[in-house]
């Protein structure tokens, strides 16, 4: 007897979907934390510099990664 394997389902692409959304809010999420908590440290009365800066990199850094595995072949 062999055992013959059951084809692999795909992914529901609702829950594919939904992993994306939630890593790209994450990683803005923590890069805007960053920022402020940097902030907080280095400029304590000036433009909130750390915290545009990390937010737009991550915000560069989650759109990457989302189109990563947006693009990736099945």
């Amino acid at each position: 007897m062999s055992a013959n394997p059951s084809p692999q389902k795909p992914p529901n692409p609702y829950v594919k979907y939904s992993n994306m959304a939630i890593q790209m809010a994450v990683v803005i999420g923590l890069g805007c934390w960053g920022g402020y908590k940097l902030d907080k440290i280095y400029n304590k009365d000036s433009t909130p510099i750390y915290t545009i800066i990390l937010s737009l990199i991550s915000i560069f850094a989650a759109m990457y990664l989302v189109l990563k595995d947006f693009i990736k072949p099945k």
